[in-house]
């Protein structure tokens, strides 16, 4: 992985971490995730149109990659809805990257070295700290949805990972995955909360337009580190979004700081410095 790569996996960490903070801060969470999903579509013809065309051999991680994101969606919108964003979020970021491994090294056969397995897995700890899910206080059903929503982040991320290799073009592979990806999230909310759809353009106007660039922009960066680096290795590192989202949870949604998601801070912390003395070395 080159330093590029590295900031640019740090750039999205903290695009990403934004637009959760986003939905996490609106009442109605479906809305804003149907803002964020939906604002996406405006801004996929652009990524196909200049990115290098794509090599439909990848249609199997098309269909897959939809799939997996609408359940990741889904499980999200329930999730924020059941926990606190600096609770949550560190539960389903932090378990993805620890899947995303295990699937690497014993199914794919993905090469990882010592000091990237060590770098990893003081990521998704501290992940795992700064969630503070030895509390009680956590309600039990906010940590399932979590779970389940990390399930899904480790499933679209590697299908997503191949898809973009095998089509010879992430970014267009992003952008056709959106346009499966919206309008079935379109269909979906147009059952279960038809009323979204009208306030996506009135009172969510601009989470549709700043989020959804936000969020599409994200993704689009990570696709092109999933083509330049072990997946794995750019999951733990997208994943250091928490710092973020913890910064953004306690200053703007008057989240509490405690001494787990601190020490959670310090091990992810030097997490990045192992992998990030790894790739200068």
């Amino acid at each position: 992985m080159t330093t590029l790569t590295f900031f640019i996996i740090m750039f999205a960490a903290l695009l990403h971490a934004s637009w959760n903070a986003v939905v996490k801060a609106g009442s109605d969470k479906r809305l804003q995730m149907t803002a964020i999903a939906l604002g996406h579509l405006p801004f996929a013809p652009i990524a196909i149109y200049f990115a290098p065309p794509l090599n439909f051999a990848c249609w199997p991680n098309l269909v897959l990659g939809g799939i997996f994101h609408f359940g990741y969606q889904y499980y999200l919108v329930q999730s924020y809805n059941k926990g606190d964003l600096s609770q949550v979020y560190p539960i389903a970021r932090a378990s993805a990257p620890l899947i995303v491994t295990l699937i690497s090294l014993f199914i794919l056969d993905v090469d990882l070295g010592f000091s990237e397995l060590t770098g990893i897995s003081l990521i998704a700890l501290g992940l795992i700290a700064s969630s503070g899910i030895h509390n009680k206080n956590i309600p039990s059903l906010a940590v399932k949805s979590a779970l389940i929503t990390g399930c899904f982040i480790a499933g679209y991320s590697i299908v997503d990972g191949y898809g973009g290799r095998i089509g010879e073009s992430p970014i267009a592979f992003y952008g056709w995955l959106t346009l499966i990806n919206g309008p079935v999230w379109f269909v979906y909310i147009s059952f279960v909360s038809p009323e979204s759809i009208p306030k996506m353009f009135g009172s969510a106007k601009w989470v549709f337009l700043g989020g959804g660039f936000a969020s599409f922009l994200a993704y689009s960066l990570v696709m092109y580190a999933f083509s330049q680096a072990p997946i794995a290795i750019v999951m733990a590192l997208r994943e250091t979004s928490i710092l973020f989202a913890l910064l953004l949870g306690i200053f703007f949604l008057e989240e509490k700081i405690t001494y787990s998601k601190l020490i959670g801070v310090a091990l992810t912390i030097f997490g990045i410095i192992v992998l990030r003395l790894q790739i200068l070395g």
